[in-house]
């Protein structure tokens, strides 16, 4: 072979007397991938002399038929700038094939990659060639002790998941003598993220920034079985996963579940130069990285939640504050919103709910130079109403709504033009959380956070945060509405309403108790007493579904159209009829549910009717209470219908109860044990010779402690 020329090794000279002396064999080659600098320790190991291997191609010449493929690899991407280390077989004098140490090292002129430094050990010198002695293994177990010593270090000492995932893809995979390296993480139960990855081009990269734990890849199956996915080579992985098949090159594969107790975390992927086979004890090794990897990520993780569920405490008591100490809900919500960024967010919208659309009241953003972004894209691309999409979405159907990781994807298909697609792409929308500001059934707005710049993923526990923060901001909301737009007017047409007081009728006893809602005085619980010929009595409790001044409305047409009613004929069933004849006429929209009654003392009898309404309780002057329940009870303004009418004894001493759903219904509890309740406080009310003072507590002792809706009680007696 000719000798190449000396001075295309000029570069090496300052360092040629060090390289000379060192008792490794050492052997540079250019940018082409052809020898130009062997010393002795590469001579002797090797069986050719300097001229020999100079100008020679390094893989085919120094490698054995096995590993040449895999050392072209690692040459192309030392010749890129990467460092690799790693156990490769090369061909030794007299032709034999001899596993080695190798670590390659870029040589670059300050400007680009000139050439590569290769040191060859060979660590099984003394041993037969198959390198499978004890002695070898021995001497194998301990660098791979050494690696793993090291790398736990790094491990323990990281301090965040992205810590983590540097020292996978630097130490992790050196250690390894992999490549290339990568850490995906569960972000849900049906997808993993990419957090990290060397080796690999940006295009690589993104392809797998996200993917399906279903997938067919090494990855996705070692999630799914928790169990290690080794792949040997191109014709294993063409046909394990054939849409991963492709490229010339021969590349192992070694994919790691990160388990905790047996729950994934994610996975490590770890690719090989050339067939790589991963025996036993390497295989323990790998799979020990992996297992304290996933212990630090675990730590890591718990560390992490204990602070952010701290700091979201925290946040949400300063939130509370501020939200309860001022009427001026829309300043307030401001604050909170800007608050939110960039701790929970990158930015953070509320938009409020104005006649079907959504009104921004605050947008704020952790880089204010993205605040013109956001402009320009409301005001060219607004959000559609009839779209039923995102805020609108959420606004509709009062659900929140989470995307944990937004896709280009996703983006893509949302986008109107091209030119919607660029701007958004701009916003690095990277995941997005909404939450309706909801009171009860009511949606007043939505509240929306999104995470970009920072790469945070939003998750279930962030969704609890935001639909409790958006909760308090949406009574907040309710609150100051209420107050600023309803009080006055629902309290003046309610006292105009509402008799101030029962009428005295001798030979009855009777007693009422009226408690508003703890958030407004006006609601749509109606009651009264009217006198009638014959010693008699009519009595009614009703409910306007709704509240404010419409509902209030509809009770003052309520209480007056049944009065008037009354008048003409006080019968149970004819008075029913009649209001379902006002309901047609008038047109009314809102329901109505009414319990009414005619004692009467020459008869004797309680006549009652019901509409939908909580059934009444008849008080015998012992403890014994009947409910009073008819079999047809159809709502006033759900159509028209027939309703029975129960004839009952009503003897001196006995009493009947008529109130309103506001007394037996709490969140969360059926209402038969609210009737128990009210029954066993009950008891002893007719016996009472204060009878508004009983009822007072009664109804005390028995109503929803959130004074979460109106109550209205009405007792009447017969006396002796």
């Amino acid at each position: 072979m000719a000798p190449v020329p000396v001075a295309s090794t000029s570069a090496w000279l300052p360092s040629r007397r060090l390289l000379d002396g060192l008792s490794v064999a050492a052997v540079a080659v250019d940018a082409a991938g052809t020898v130009i600098y062997c010393n002795d320790a590469s001579v002797s190991l090797f069986g050719s002399s300097e001229s020999e291997l100079r100008g020679a191609p390094l893989a085919t010449t120094l490698f054995a038929d096995t590993d040449r493929d895999a050392a072209q690899q690692v040459l192309t991407r030392a010749l890129t700038g990467a460092a690799w280390n790693g156990d490769l077989r090369l061909t030794v004098a007299g032709g034999r094939a001899r596993e080695m140490s190798t670590s390659w090292s870029p040589v670059n002129d300050g400007l680009r990659t000139t050439g590569v430094l290769l040191l060859a050990e060979d660590t099984h010198a003394g041993e037969p060639d198959e390198g499978t002695s004890p002695t070898a293994y021995a001497r194998l177990l301990t660098r791979r002790l050494n690696r793993l010593a090291a790398v736990t270090a790094d491990l323990l000492a990281a301090t965040s998941v992205e810590g983590v995932a540097r020292v996978v893809t630097d130490h992790m995979t050196d250690a390894a003598g992999a490549t290339v390296g990568s850490i995906s993480l569960l972000v849900d139960d049906d997808t993993l993220a990419l957090i990290g990855v060397r080796g690999v081009t940006d295009a690589v990269a993104s392809r797998w920034s996200t993917f399906p734990v279903t997938d067919s890849n090494p990855a996705s199956e070692a999630v799914r079985t928790g169990k290690p996915v080794i792949v040997e080579g191109r014709a294993e992985m063409t046909a394990r996963f054939p849409d991963l098949a492709g490229g010339s090159s021969e590349v192992s594969t070694a994919c790691l579940p990160l388990l905790v107790a047996g729950r994934p975390l994610g996975a490590v992927t770890l690719a090989f130069p050339g067939r790589r086979r991963v025996d036993g004890p390497e295989l323990l090794f790998l799979r020990l990285l992996a297992d304290i990897c996933a212990h630090a990520i675990d730590r890591i993780r718990a560390q992490e939640e204990a602070a952010d569920r701290e700091a979201k405490l925290a946040f949400l008591a300063d939130a509370s504050a501020r939200l309860a100490s001022d009427l001026d809900y829309e300043s307030t919500l401001v604050a909170v919103a800007e608050a939110a960024v960039p701790w929970f967010a990158d930015w953070c919208a509320i938009a409020l709910e104005d006649d079907g659309r959504l009104r921004n009241l605050s947008v704020a953003h952790a880089q204010p130079d993205s605040a013109p972004l956001v402009a320009e894209l409301e005001e060219k691309y607004p959000a559609d109403p009839e779209s039923g999409q995102g805020g609108y979405q959420v606004l509709r159907t009062g659900q929140s709504l989470l995307v944990p990781e937004v896709t280009d994807e996703m983006l893509v298909l949302a986008a109107r033009d091209e030119a919607h697609l660029r701007l958004v792409r701009k916003l690095n929308l990277r995941s997005v959380l909404s939450c309706p500001l909801k009171v009860h059934d009511r949606v007043l707005g939505v509240v929306t956070w999104v995470a970009g710049e920072s790469g945070r993923r939003f998750s279930a526990d962030d969704l609890a945060f935001g639909e409790d923060l958006a909760h308090r901001a949406a009574v907040a909301i309710d609150n100051a509405q209420l107050h600023s737009q309803v009080r006055d007017v629902a309290l003046q047409l309610q006292r105009a309403v509402l008799p101030e007081r029962l009428p005295e009728t001798p030979g009855w006893g009777t007693a009422v108790a009226y408690l508003p809602a703890g958030r407004t005085d006006a609601g749509g619980d109606f009651y009264d007493v009217v006198p009638l010929a014959g010693d008699r009595l009519a009595l009614f409790v009703g409910d306007v579904m709704g509240r404010g001044v419409q509902a209030a409305s509809v009770m003052a047409q309520m209480r007056s159209a049944i009065r008037t009613l009354v008048a003409i004929d006080p019968d149970p069933a004819t008075v029913m009829s009649r209001l379902d004849d006002v309901f047609e006429r008038l047109d009314l929209e809102h329901l109505v549910t009414l319990a009414y009654a005619v004692a009467d003392r020459g008869r004797g009898t309680l006549d009652v009717i019901n509409a939908g309404h909580p059934a009444p309780l008849l008080l015998r002057p012992g403890s014994e209470v009947a409910i009073v329940r008819a079999d047809e009870t159809m709502l006033l303004g759900a159509g028209r219908g027939t309703r029975g009418v129960v004839t009952l004894p009503y003897a001196p001493g006995d009493a009947v109860l008529l109130y309103t759903d506001g007394l037996i219904e709490r969140r969360g509890e059926d209402t038969d044990t609210g009737m128990d309740r009210l029954i066993a406080a009950a008891r002893g009310l007719g016996r009472s010779e204060d009878l508004t003072a009983a009822l007072a507590a009664v109804v005390e002792e028995v109503r929803d402690p959130t004074r979460d809706d109106d109550v209205a009680a009405l007792v009447v007696r017969r006396e002796a």
